[in-house]
């Protein structure tokens, strides 16, 4: 079993649907804790780090053979809980950031939350660090966007995401920071490589459950 830490229910269904459509024998069980993102905004993922570890324990407790959170702000201290879980602990984000790095080095961070900005950016670098490559990140805060989605206007969400993916010029590849971004990839028009983090961090945390 595979435990999905979340800080949004909009995550729930989108997970469901990708385990179906490339897990089928996965059983997944989702750890909603929004107030986890709600307190990490204005006092960083530090300040929740105790919380997460916390979450991960119970999913342990709960069966789970492996945890992936679904959050990139506190994607860094669910990965840090993993020194005292017993199993292993993902971020979503990880393998997309991978990705990006071997598409090229001039690398676009679209994000709709500031507090997602320094720890996607950190990442980036990280991976860039492993495979021994070098990239220049620059962040785009996709403005107005966070409002629609906190409001529920999902539609208007993805559309101003995928909007400001269209505007990007001189990038190798752009990344979309945060999991709730996915399905702007169908929407965009540019023709510079779009990642997201759902598929390929679920197919991660699916090889570490055990289940391909």
């Amino acid at each position: 079993m595979l435990a999905l830490l979340h800080t949004s229910p909009v995550h729930v269904p989108v997970f469901d649907a990708l385990r179906d459509e490339d897990h089928p024998g996965l059983e997944l069980r989702h750890l909603v804790a929004e107030d986890l993102l709600h307190r990490a905004r204005p006092d960083g993922p530090a300040a929740v780090a105790e919380d997460v570890r916390a979450r991960v324990r119970e999913a342990v407790d709960g069966g789970a053979r492996a945890v992936l959170c679904t959050c990139s702000t506190i994607g860094g201290v669910a990965e840090a809980a993993a020194a005292g879980a017993g199993v292993p602990v993902l971020r979503v984000d990880r393998p997309m950031a991978g990705a990006a790095v071997a598409a090229g080095p001039r690398v676009v961070v679209l994000a709709a939350l500031e507090s997602t900005v320094r720890p996607t950016v950190a990442l980036l670098e990280e991976e860039a660090r492993r495979a021994g490559r070098t990239v220049e990140v620059r962040t785009v805060l996709v403005e107005g966007a966070w409002t629609r989605f906190e409001t529920g206007d999902r539609e208007g969400y993805v559309r101003r995401v995928a909007d400001a993916a269209d505007e990007v010029t001189g990038a190798d590849v752009i990344v979309l920071a945060q999991a709730s971004m996915a399905p702007a990839e169908r929407l965009r028009t540019t023709t510079v490589p779009v990642l997201s983090s759902p598929r390929p961090g679920l197919a991660a945390g699916a090889a570490a459950a055990g289940v391909r």
